[in-house]
């Protein structure tokens, strides 16, 4: 009887904790012509305590104008836009937004990314929305009608990922002795496998020379994939292209 309480003050004890919405807004370029910030809306009459965390390409952490810290507390309804601030370097950096959601409550918070990059005499401006970390994300496809488009992947979590990809022309083999029991095989003409350090991003090139298929298949536990296109050949700033769909590693069943 005394461990059955106890069973039951634990599962009652642990429904009570707060749920964690975690939303990643990848692809912030900064540099000497892009500048990148993120939008925070509560949406709601309760405040909001946030973890921010904002990274440059390599993984290392970068300040957000006016916060001191990581931790954003948002009144009811208030709206703030940080702006990544990376000085003396260009690249692309992430953010990761931490929402906890108290028991039987709905999450409050809008997360919205803006990137903005002068080429001449305008100014360019791409919204970022929202990704989710998924684990082993992967992509293979056709990449005809992607001319100049790049893989956008960032690693999320503190551990190494790594990315395997590979070019070809669309040939296939089979290999019925190999690991992927005959499954057709393209035939690749350049190839490459990575490893991605914790909190790192990296890009690729989804054409090389004559290529016409680009696949690619990673390994890790909170990975984002998005396929970006180019907005302005004279400046390094994408849109992401939400058409693509990337499958998902999938669980074997026991």
């Amino acid at each position: 009887m005394v461990r059955l309480l106890l069973l039951l003050a634990g599962l009652v004890t642990a429904s009570a904790q707060p749920r964690m919405i975690e939303s990643i807004v990848p692809a912030l370029e900064y540099g000497r012509s892009c500048t990148s910030s993120i939008e925070l809306r509560n949406l709601s009459e309760r405040s909001v305590r946030l973890e921010v965390e904002a990274h440059r390409a390599m993984g290392g952490l970068v300040p957000l104008s006016g916060r001191p810290g990581a931790n954003v507390e948002l009144a009811p309804y208030e709206h703030v836009a940080l702006r990544l601030e990376v000085e003396g370097e260009s690249g692309a950096g992430w953010v990761k937004v931490r929402e906890p959601v108290p028991p039987g409550a709905s999450p409050a918070v809008a997360v919205e990314g803006v990137t903005e990059c002068v080429a001449g005499d305008r100014l360019r401006r791409e919204v970022r929305d929202v990704a989710f970390a998924t684990r082993g994300p992967w992509f293979s496809g056709d990449v005809g009608e992607l001319e100049g488009s790049e893989l956008s992947l960032i690693n999320t979590s503190d551990s190494a990922v790594t990315a395997s990809g590979c070019y070809s022309s669309g040939s296939l083999f089979s290999n019925p002795g190999g690991s992927a029991g005959g499954e057709l095989q393209p035939v690749c003409s350049a190839s490459f496998h990575v490893q991605v350090p914790p909190f790192g991003t990296r890009r690729f090139p989804v054409r090389r020379e004559n290529s016409s298929h680009f696949s690619v298949r990673t390994q890790g536990a909170a990975i984002v994939l998005q396929m970006l296109r180019p907005v302005d050949a004279s400046v390094r700033l994408y849109k992401v292209d939400s058409s693509i769909q990337f499958g998902n590693e999938v669980t074997p069943v026991k």
